[in-house]
Parts: C-alpha cells; structure tokens; sequence
C-alpha cells in the first residue's frame, strides 16, 4: 500500500498582504523589465499562433496554460535567486511534470466551461449566444440587459475553479504534488487567505481595468480623434503589457509567501500562522 500523501502546509497572511505580492511583483520587473516583456511577448506570440486552428487551438492553449505558468515560475525562482529570467523558462514545464500539469488545464477548461453555460441560469442564454457567435454582439445585448450580471455570475461560478489552479502549477513543480493534490492544496490556501485574495483581487481590477478605463476615456475626451489611438498605443498598451507582467510575476510571489513563508526570499509578516 502506497502512503497517503503528505498535507500541505502553508500560512495565512492578513489582508494587507495581498498589496504586498504586487508591490514585490513589481519590483522583480522593474529589475529585469526587458527580459520579462520578451518571455511575455513571445508566450502570447505562440498563443496568436495556435489560436489560428479553430475551436481546437484555443482549447490547446487552454490546456497548456499550467504548463506555460512553470516557465514564469521558473523565471521569477531564477530572478529570485540573481539570474535573469530568459526565453528558455517558457518551456521548463515541458520538461517537468508534465503529465501531471495536463490534467490542471483539463480542469481549467471544465470549470470554466461550466461556469459559462451556468450564465443561462439568469440571462436566458444571451451570453452563450454573443460568445458562441449565435447572435450578432448588438442583437444579444439589446435581447438582454442582464449580459452584465451574467458576466459577474460566470466570474462566480468559475471562481473556485480559478483560486484551485491559482497555486496548482507550482505545488506540482516545486512540491512534487500530483494534480489533484495541488488542485485542492491550492484552493485551501487561497480560502483560508480569503481577505488578502480580496484585496489583491480588487487591486488587480484597479490597475488592470479602472486605470487604463479611465486613462482611455480622458484621451479620448482631451486627444484629437485622429490622434488620440496613436497616444492610447503608445501610452496605455505599454502601461497593460507592464501590468500583465507585474501580475504573472505576483503569481510566484503569493506562492513563495503563503507555501514558503519561513524561507528567505519572500519576507513572512510577524503575524502570519502556519496551517493546513
């Protein structure tokens, strides 16, 4: 009889702590801010690429997310420890685990399938008509007002799915975790880390969508039409590609601070408590 594998330990920070993942985040990328818009630019040149084949490419992509997410991994442990992240990272999770990684993204395309298909619960299949092409986009949303509680309710439903893949990835490479052991790893920690989650969640909406919201609405309100996509090219699109960075890098930092808290490299707060 094989043993039953191990508990995961990890800790449970306070709720300012979710700023601090950006913050460091951050940070990582403004010390190797070019090598990280090049890994990043070339995952989503690959992605552009396979999407081309319909319906199965983006399923593919899909599926190899987690393992796309071990080469930022494996950047961000190298950047942590006085390396540079390199082109090379992107692919380490062919290389590591992979069968174990796979099953990740299977999950990641169920749950989130049915999380969408769980939208015709409150806008009668309007949503499912506008992704799936059904209806024209001005057709759904007239058929419909409720298109944007739908959307809120998809982002409901998938979110236990999305808090148990979050961590998933690394428990499986840096932990040697199988699939579903990491699955539920993760998603423990990231319940029992509800209120810098919160935080971090809401900070993410914040700089990922209100600022450039609204950074888009003032060009076009002070910026002559003709103009004003030359200066949202050149101002926003830059500012969106160093926040997805950002964003990708905090990945690793939330790891390394609620599953490595008493390691150096990522600082544990006084405060913080160990459990499983």
């Amino acid at each position: 009889m094989s043993a039953a594998p191990q508990a995961i330990d990890f800790a449970r920070h306070p709720a300012r702590r979710g700023a601090v993942w950006l913050r460091q985040a951050a940070e990582m990328l403004a010390a190797a801010r070019i090598p990280w818009l090049m890994l990043l630019l070339l995952y989503y040149f690959i992605q552009l690429m396979v999407s081309v084949v319909p319906l199965v490419g983006p399923l593919a992509m899909m599926m190899l997310r987690p393992v796309f997410n071990v080469g930022f991994l494996a950047a961000a442990w190298t950047q942590e420890r006085g390396g540079t992240p390199g082109v090379g990272h992107l692919f380490r999770g062919f290389r590591s685990n992979l069968w174990a990684l796979l099953p990740i993204g299977v999950v990641l395309i169920a749950g989130t399938t049915l999380a969408v298909l769980a939208t015709a619960l409150v806008d009668g299949g309007a949503l499912l008509a506008a992704i799936t092409g059904s209806a024209k986009p001005d057709e759904a949303l007239a058929a419909n007002g409720r298109l944007e509680t739908a959307m809120l309710f998809a982002i409901v439903c998938a979110l236990p799915t999305l808090l148990a893949v979050w961590f998933a990835p690394a428990l499986v490479v840096f932990q040697d975790c199988g699939a579903m052991q990491a699955l539920g790893g993760s998603l423990r920690a990231a319940l029992a880390n509800w209120r810098p989650v919160a935080v971090y969640g809401l900070l993410l909406f914040v700089y990922g969508a209100v600022l450039p919201g609204i950074a888009v609405a003032l060009i076009a309100w002070l910026v002559p039409p003709a103009a004003a996509p030359w200066v949202v090219a050149l101002t926003v699109v830059p500012y969106i590609f160093l926040f997805v960075a950002a964003q990708t890098i905090s990945d690793y930092v939330a790891y390394r601070d609620i599953f490595h808290a008493r390691e150096t490299g990522v600082a544990p707060p006084t405060d913080a408590a160990t459990g499983a």
